[in-house]
């Protein structure tokens, strides 16, 4: 263990916290992979678009069922055995994925899949803060969450170039060896942790109900929920400003600014959380709002998907840092809340989303979603114990 800085270090033990961050990246790329490689798997596997699209849904409700009872259960566990079983779990469901010629099994891995990393999610936020001095501990959890953006920038577009090139199967196949290479990351540069006593659990009701943690959930359900509604429906939206043909362009330009944004918020997370979470969804209302007004003019457009990925990169960062503040050691509970609460948005948000695209087209979309983050912002500015800062430097009114 000599090789991990001690948390009362005045450094960051970087290369711990980046492997936190490759669990994230593991997480967010197996979980969208079908996306990128919709049409091959359909194909394959025999079924329609619409019914391999459904193998990103088997996952998300695998972690939006399994994260909080399964976190339950495992509070007494060793932090860094429990993160390797769940990163050893990913072995196995994208290897089962890979060979899988039957459409009901595959969907069943994606759902065990779920189930893994909704656990994987539990942990990360409260395994950064504990590697970290109490000062660091928003920059570490901002380090720990860069595998989201990194996925979705880098690894979707380029699992789907290589699942062109060799096939789709492949790819998952080549995500399994990612999850034995993290195995031995995560032993070689993650302390390990003791889980909770039994004297120190406290219930989940008595987690739910610490002040504060009910205004960090509603906003971050409403902000995730406002993202998931645009992003699902990003192409029509593009359509109306004949970008229709330039999705990917788009969404890289969108995951770029995103990693902008978590590098900006990085910086500043321990000192200005209240001051950053209210900015972000500021600024994601802008972008809304502008999207809505100027619709059809791609250079207003193209403006707006990059304010939005501002916003958007370091949201995960500010909502599990208030959390992990407001739950201390129950902070792995409240993670997983944070898990089933932002599982629960994004299938709201394909929901809403399509009843909107259906009975108000593609401009009531960033409408409806401005009014949203309208409302959010409410909540976020009135929950002031919500969105307290670690040190000196903002003064947490109302704590």
């Amino acid at each position: 263990m000599g090789l991990v800085p001690s948390p009362s270090s005045d450094r960051l033990p970087v290369l711990g916290l980046l492997a936190l961050a490759a669990a994230g990246f593991l997480t967010i790329l197996t979980e969208a992979l079908p996306a990128g490689l919709l049409f091959q798997m359909s194909a394959d596997l025999a079924v329609s678009e619409a019914m391999a699209g459904q193998l990103i849904t088997a996952y998300a409700l695998g972690s939006l069922l399994a994260a909080v009872p399964l976190t339950a259960v495992t509070r007494g566990w060793r932090r860094r055995g429990l993160l390797m079983s769940a990163v050893g779990g990913f072995l196995l469901v994208n290897a089962v994925t890979a060979l899988s010629s039957s459409y009901l099994l595959t969907l069943a891995a994606r759902f065990v899949a779920g189930v893994f990393a909704g656990l994987v999610w539990a942990l990360l936020a409260g395994y950064a803060a504990r590697m970290a001095p109490d000062r660091l501990q928003g920059r570490a959890i901002a380090l720990a969450m860069i595998g989201t953006p990194l996925a979705l920038t880098i690894g979707i577009p380029a699992g789907a170039l290589i699942g062109g090139l060799i096939g789709w199967r492949w790819v998952f196949l080549a995500t399994s060896g990612l999850s034995i290479l993290l195995i031995g990351w995560i032993a070689w540069r993650v302390p390990d942790f003791a889980g909770e006593t039994e004297a120190k659990r406290g219930s989940l009701v008595a987690v739910a109900s610490l002040p504060g943690l009910k205004s960090v959930l509603a906003a971050m359900f409403g902000f995730v929920l406002a993202h998931n509604i645009l992003y699902t429906y990003i192409a029509p939206i593009l359509e109306r400003a004949e970008l229709g043909e330039r999705v990917d362009a788009t969404l890289l330009l969108f995951g770029a600014a995103a990693i902008v944004g978590i590098a900006f918020v990085g910086v500043r997370i321990d000192a200005h959380l209240r001051t950053l979470t209210l900015g972000s969804m500021g600024l994601f209302l802008v972008a809304a709002v502008m999207a809505a007004a100027f619709g059809q003019t791609a250079w207003a457009v193209l403006l707006a998907v990059a304010l939005w990925g501002l916003a958007f990169g370091g949201a995960a960062s500010l909502f599990q840092t208030a959390s992990a503040r407001i739950a201390g050691e129950a902070a792995d509970v409240a993670q997983s809340m944070i898990v089933t609460v932002w599982n629960l948005a994004i299938a709201g948000g394909g929901l809403l989303g399509g009843l909107m695209l259906q009975h108000g087209g593609a401009a009531s979309l960033s409408w409806n979603c401005a009014l949203l983050l309208g409302a959010v912002g409410l909540v976020a500015w009135k929950g002031r114990c919500g969105f307290a800062p670690a040190v000196a430097g903002e003064k947490p009114q109302g704590v």
